[in-house]
């Protein structure tokens, strides 16, 4: 499972920085919700803020 989540992560990363996205346009995306997102991409390494 560890995998999967890191796997959107980075997914996710490389959606935002490429298309200059907001973590709305993001989650609209990917189908998941803003929180989601912000987790997602600020805890990717399994570290919490």
């Amino acid at each position: 499972m560890k995998g999967v989540l890191e796997e959107r992560a980075v997914e996710l990363g490389v959606y935002i920085l490429e298309n200059k996205a907001t973590v709305r346009a993001a989650a609209k995306e990917f189908d998941i919700s803003k929180s989601t997102v912000h987790m997602d991409v600020t805890n990717w390494n399994g570290k919490k803020p």
